[in-house]
């Protein structure tokens, strides 16, 4: 996430604890990009994901504040625990917040959001006998 200048100390803070929730829920990685888009903004998206250590398991937020964009993309394995609906809900959610005037909190939720909404698959252990 870069820094910039449009958040204070306090806003990131608040922002990386919303990363490390919705990592330690879904065990996938999040990521929040606030900025211009080079190009498109779904590409430029993309190319960031792309860019990530791990971005078949990452879960990208981007946002253009001056252009009034929003977009969350996410990797091969992150896409199979994030359906298309929960991002979309928590994208409006975000929507709501930004349209208010707080960027910070709109994305803090939405991260929570995604996190809480892109569940770990259930551990199956084969070695178990079946009850029947």
């Amino acid at each position: 996430m870069p820094a910039g200048d449009a958040f204070t100390h306090d806003q990131l803070l608040d922002l990386e604890r919303a990363v490390r929730h919705a990592e330690a829920a879904s065990g996938l990685h999040f990521s929040v990009y606030v900025g211009g888009a080079d190009s498109e903004t779904r590409p430029f998206a993309l190319e960031l994901l792309n860019e990530l250590p791990d971005p078949d398991r990452t879960v990208l937020v981007y946002v253009d504040p001056a252009g009034r964009r929003l977009e969350i993309v996410t990797g091969a394995t992150a896409k199979r625990q994030l359906s298309d609906h929960s991002a979309g809900l928590a994208a409006l959610t975000m929507q709501t917040s930004f349209a208010t005037g707080d960027l910070t909190g709109g994305l803090v939720t939405g991260v929570q959001q995604l996190g809480d909404h892109a569940h770990q698959a259930p551990m199956l252990h084969a070695n178990e006998p079946h009850q029947q």
